[in-house]
């Protein structure tokens, strides 16, 4: 069966329902011995919840300028001249990265 996909503004909207403060808070005071006792099913079912509303920290979405693609190139570097490979790497040296 293929994957469903919706539009990422349908997402946002889907994750704006669901309380994240509110279930936050639950597994908080849980986790603090308040009074209030959380079962197994309660606890998978906030985890599934957060799941869908916060973001999935291993998911990266890289874009380019304006958030259009990344432009690239390959270079050959037997076909650059000496001066053209020493340019290259000052800038890469410069870098403050």
């Amino acid at each position: 069966m293929a994957a469903r996909t919706l539009r990422p503004r349908h997402q946002d909207e889907i994750r704006d329902k669901i309380q994240t403060t509110q279930l936050i808070k639950r597994l908080e005071n849980h986790a603090l011995n308040d009074s209030f006792e959380l079962t197994p099913s309660r606890i998978k079912a906030i985890e599934v919840l957060l799941r869908k509303s916060l973001p999935d920290l291993t998911s990266i979405e890289m874009t380019g300028a304006n958030g259009g693609a990344i432009e690239y190139a390959t270079i050959d570097p037997s076909k650059l001249s000496t001066d053209a490979l020493k340019e290259i790497l000052q800038a890469r040296t410069n870098d403050p990265e």
